[in-house]
């Protein structure tokens, strides 16, 4: 008969004893929405980011947005070498970044710059919230959302007449 002795959790990876700094680290990643490519939102956190700096951690920012950022955290007192700057080519590495930058223990905080998530990418973030280590922040660009709906509807209007001219009697 298998009987477990004492108070010894099952898993063996979970026997192991946890520094006491990192229990209960886990972060809540707050979603913001923007109208100005999130240079209010920036600004309010600026001395919260000023203050994080001063960990010997880094700020990251992952596609920000063109708002003189550097000027305002700099005056904000934040310490410049400490800020990492991520440039991604789509939102899947964007999303990927900010995981890693969020869980490594390396970083005071994260904010990453992006278009609207949908539902399985806001669920993503928040199974991330959970093993969170930093400040983390996402700045959804509301334009962004207006603008691919228009560029959608263009795109499917220019569809329709593309496919409205074609000559079949061309086709032998």
């Amino acid at each position: 008969m298998n009987k477990l002795m004492g108070t010894a959790p099952r898993h063996p990876g979970l026997w192991m004893d946890m520094p006491t700094a990192d229990i209960n680290l886990a972060q809540p990643i707050t979603t913001l929405q923007t109208q100005t490519h999130g240079k209010i939102e920036l600004s309010q956190y600026a001395s919260q980011l000023a203050q994080l700096s001063q960990q010997g951690r880094w700020i990251v920012l992952i596609n920000p947005a063109n708002i003189s950022y550097k000027q305002m955290l700099a005056s904000a007192g934040v310490r410049m070498d400490r800020v990492l700057l991520v440039h991604t080519k789509d939102e899947i590495e964007t999303l990927w970044a900010m995981e890693k930058a969020l869980t490594s223990g390396t970083s005071s905080a994260v904010i990453s710059w992006t278009q609207p998530l949908d539902a399985r990418d806001s669920r993503r973030l928040e199974l991330v919230a959970k093993s969170a280590r930093a400040l983390g922040i996402v700045i959804e660009d509301a334009n962004a959302d207006l603008s691919h709906d228009l560029s959608t509807k263009t795109m499917l209007s220019n569809q329709n007449n593309t496919v409205s001219t074609i000559n079949f009697t061309s086709f032998h």
